[in-house]
């Protein structure tokens, strides 16, 4: 019984956690940023978080969004990089296909963007082919 407890206090630690990233996104500070980026990849490439980001996919999209569209080099790739994360993290369906349709443009920009650096628009490239591959409705 204890162990079972201790498994779920350990989970809900690791779930407030997730939501502090969550919110340090929307920090003002590129640094506060960045780290939180990498949290966020950390995590999401080493457990199944799919239960947990269902009900934060939109905050979380809109989050990605804005560290995309304000951020620079660094923290345009990482958050390239988690989009991923989190596509693969939906799946196919239609939450997945959600979130590659309201990102997909903003991705094409920074992809076509000579401005952007090279890591920014390979972050994005992978993040446009990996997406589609995996939530893509449409098959074009």
């Amino acid at each position: 019984g204890s162990e079972a407890a201790g498994e779920q206090g350990q989970e809900e630690e690791a779930e407030d956690r997730l939501k502090e990233h969550m919110d340090s996104l929307l920090d003002k500070s590129a640094k506060t940023r960045q780290v939180a980026l990498q949290s966020l990849r950390l995590a999401f490439s080493s457990k199944t978080l799919s239960e947990f980001l269902l009900e934060r996919r939109l905050m979380l999209t809109d989050s990605l969004e804005k560290c995309l569209k304000k951020g620079k080099g660094e923290e345009q790739a990482l958050a390239g990089t988690v989009l991923t994360l989190l596509c693969l993290q939906m799946g196919s369906g239609p939450e997945g296909e959600e979130v590659f349709r309201s990102l997909k443009p903003l991705l094409v920009s920074i992809l076509t963007d000579s401005t952007a650096s090279p890591s920014a628009r390979q972050s994005c490239a992978t993040a446009l082919g990996m997406c589609c591959y995996i939530a893509a409705a449409d098959l074009e």
